[in-house]
């Protein structure tokens, strides 16, 4: 049967792949609608903490709320995982912030798989979609449901949708945006493909870009570059894990700026206020409005300059 073809338009059979909180209102929004959830598949607990106490994902937390099945297989290729999704006959697999699927699981369902990305693909194919887009200093993102094939990111398009992205935000705000916006765009893919046949837009490798894992290095601020890129890297990592520079050789995570237009040695302190300081770049400069030394909550920078007092000339970085 083709893929897209109803099913006399009934409610599909869908299992449904995820791991962090990203992917928890897409779960909950499938889980009220009238299509069946069979079986929610997330990653094996995890051991955190000093006590080493074992810690399962958003997924499960959720899934365990709406009592649904869940499986949480070590391997995807284990034969058992593969015998057992393939026992339930889905009619869709969905993944929101998963694993690669190996093509012997993705291959399963009658109407394939699909995968939730955080981008208008072919823009940003990676892990980091959204620190990328932020980094970038792009005024707009948005979503992609795209069917899986064996190469990441790169399958047929089913939907996308867009949003602005506004001069405040960052990665948590930016993160919820396309959580909630990737949500209804699940539910309305599943829609589709229930009422199939669906056309599927090709992804151009042509005007495809990267959005690698990020890293320690990657959070690095580096003065030398211009203020607005500087305050780009800020947002795309605050407020957690945060954008860093050093002070006297103790990490300095950077939480919230604002472009200004001072000029001077890039590092250098070039003002301070009651509740700022401004810090040179190669381009301008950028107003620290809050920050986290290391081994400390985060604060406004106000509350930092009470205990550690910095004067012009000092340096970060």
């Amino acid at each position: 049967m083709k893929r897209g073809t109803p099913i006399q338009n009934s409610p599909l059979k869908i299992v449904f792949m995820g791991t962090p909180d990203f992917a928890v209102p897409a779960l909950e929004r499938l889980h009220a609608s009238d299509h069946e959830i069979q079986l929610v598949v997330t990653v094996p607990d995890k051991q955190q903490g000093r006590g080493r106490r074992e810690r399962p994902s958003a997924v499960k937390v959720a899934a365990e709320k709406m009592e649904l099945p869940i499986l949480q297989p070590e391997r995807l290729k284990d034969p058992e995982f593969i015998q057992q999704i393939t026992s339930l006959a889905p009619d869709l697999i969905i993944v929101v912030a998963f694993k690669i699927l190996p093509e012997v699981v993705f291959t399963i369902p009658h109407h394939g798989s699909f995968n939730l990305h955080a981008s208008l693909l072919p823009k940003y194919r990676g892990a980091a979609p959204i620190h990328w887009a932020l980094m970038n200093g792009d005024q707009e993102t948005g979503a992609t449901t795209f069917f899986l094939k064996r190469k990441v990111d790169t399958g047929n398009i089913i939907l996308q949708s867009s949003i602005p992205i506004e001069a405040e935000d960052n990665l948590h705000t930016l993160y919820n945006k396309l959580c909630n916006l990737g949500a209804d765009l699940v539910l309305d893919t599943v829609h589709l493909i229930a009422a199939g046949p669906v056309e599927e837009g090709v992804q151009s490798d042509e005007s495809a870009t990267p959005a690698p894992k990020v890293s320690s290095e990657t959070r690095a601020l580096n003065f030398e570059e211009s203020a607005e890129t500087c305050h780009n890297r800020v947002r795309a990592f605050a407020p957690s894990p945060g954008a860093f520079t050093h002070r006297d050789g103790v990490l300095l995570k950077i939480l919230k700026t604002k472009v200004c237009d001072l000029t001077g040695a890039p590092g250098s302190i070039l003002a301070v206020a009651a509740d700022s300081f401004t810090v040179a770049c190669g381009t301008g400069s950028l107003l620290v409005k809050s920050i986290q030394p290391e081994s400390k909550k985060a604060m406004d920078a106000a509350a930092y300059l009470r205990g550690n007092p910095l004067s012009i000339g000092d340096t970060l970085g």
